[in-house]
């Protein structure tokens, strides 16, 4: 007879334990590793985070560049549920009235985000819409944003829960897609145009 050992569910004592510089997420007991990411989505991604820090998340008021009212942070450790649901988004924002203070003295992000910004590369797509996608959606964020830097073009998802005022709902709605390089208005942040142009590394 053939004894198959069942593998012991990986614990955030695990996922701290891990090399520094490996990027990794812990979701429901799986450790899930990620490659180091390549130039265009690295661009896109650190363009997107500078040019909502600068218009949203500068200032709790209003300023020259734009409305505020936010927190943006790059790849926050997120904890969907606190050390069993850790995940990294590329780019992720909280609503400064859901979120007063970021952590000061702990990596751990407890509060979960509004908005989640995850830049797709083909190496991590099935898992950002298998695995985190609705675990985003379960742990109530309301704003999703898919960016496909090879195609140029960002889709934008809302929670069904938002629109009855809910935390949770049953599925992510596609609410606005665009491709190419442009100015346009993206939920949440659609009080202001963004330029899109020097998000792409094929851009013109």
């Amino acid at each position: 007879m053939v004894s198959i050992r069942k593998l012991e569910p990986k614990t955030y004592d695990d996922y701290l334990a891990l090399p520094d510089g490996l990027k990794a997420e812990l979701i429901d007991g799986e450790l899930l590793m990620s490659p180091q990411p390549k130039g265009r989505h690295v661009r896109a991604a650190s363009f997107i985070g500078a040019r909502l820090l600068v218009r949203f998340g500068d200032s709790a008021d209003e300023t020259a560049e734009g409305p505020g009212g936010w927190w943006i942070f790059d790849e926050p450790e997120c904890h969907l549920a606190l050390d069993r649901r850790v995940v990294i988004p590329d780019v992720a924002g909280w609503r400064r009235e859901h979120m007063p203070r970021p952590p000061g003295d702990t990596h751990k992000f407890t509060g979960v985000p509004d908005w989640v910004c995850e830049v797709i590369s083909p190496s991590t797509a099935s898992r950002d819409f298998l695995v985190k996608m609705p675990r985003y959606r379960e742990a109530g964020v309301q704003w999703l944003w898919l960016v496909y830097p090879a195609e140029r073009r960002v889709d934008v998802f809302q929670n069904s829960g938002s629109e009855r005022g809910q935390e949770r709902g049953e599925e992510w709605v596609e609410v606005v897609s665009s491709e190419g390089p442009g100015r346009v208005r993206l939920p949440p942040f659609d009080a202001v145009e963004l330029d899109t142009s020097t998000w792409w590394a094929d851009s013109d």
